[in-house]
């Protein structure tokens, strides 16, 4: 399971009115096992931090490292493989509405959804049932809730057991049951060695007592560590 670590890393936004602007500069490290809260407002940076440590973003300098790789140097392709290791759930993922729960965890492409429908079903029907939606995989995603739907991202986010979650704005779009469902959730995968990075605009972290970063204008405002 690697660690995080990102070094000077910045994101550099051109504003033709204000002139350039970074709206990024962080240096940080996550251990292998931790449990910590990506907080701030509103453009504070959070989205921009986990898109940078997901691969949907490349910083504009700096370096981002998975364990001992440095991800710069690696391909697109081959730093998509190192990311495998990863359930992301980013603050634009949506569920594609005219398709099943089951096709939404499953597949990225037509041949993906073929061999886990034949391999891994058991797998999904049991991520499923961990995010309280057992016996929903039939059903379509514009059956589900709002609530239902951030469940079932989880439940795509964790199905294939990985090492790391990286899930941004999951809490927001959720009711305070589904919430606290999820977070127990978390925590238990947690306790069990899983690393968990969740980017959230609430005080959770505080309320569970667990590491908290907090950005403000695209810098770590505070970093309170609580063991």
């Amino acid at each position: 399971m690697p660690a995080i670590r990102l070094e000077n890393v910045a994101k550099i936004y051109t504003d033709n009115r204000r002139g350039v602007s970074a709206t990024l500069n962080v240096n940080l490290t996550i251990r292998q096992g931790e449990f910590v809260f990506i907080a701030g407002s509103p453009g504070s940076g959070k989205t921009t931090l986990m898109e940078i440590i997901a691969g949907e973003l490349d910083p504009d300098r700096g370096k981002l490292w998975l364990g001992a790789a440095d991800m710069g140097r690696l391909s697109r392709r081959d730093g998509a493989e190192l990311r495998r290791c990863m359930g992301i759930v980013l603050e634009s993922d949506e569920l594609r509405s005219s398709e099943t729960v089951f096709k939404n965890l499953a597949s990225v492409n037509r041949l993906e959804y073929l061999k886990n429908k034949l391999l891994d079903r058991p797998k999904i029907d049991k991520a499923l049932s961990l995010v309280g939606l057992a016996g929903r995989a039939a059903d379509y995603a514009s059956e589900l809730s709002a609530s239902e739907q951030c469940r079932a991202l989880l439940a795509r986010a964790i199905w294939r057991s990985p090492s790391i979650l990286l899930l941004d704005g999951l809490l927001e779009r959720a009711d305070d049951d589904t919430v606290w469902d999820m977070l127990h959730l978390l925590t238990a995968l947690n306790d069990r060695g899983t690393t968990v990075i969740l980017a959230t605009g609430g005080s959770y972290g505080d309320m569970l007592l667990k590491r908290v970063v907090t950005l403000n204008e695209g810098k770590i405002a505070s970093d309170l560590r609580r063991h």
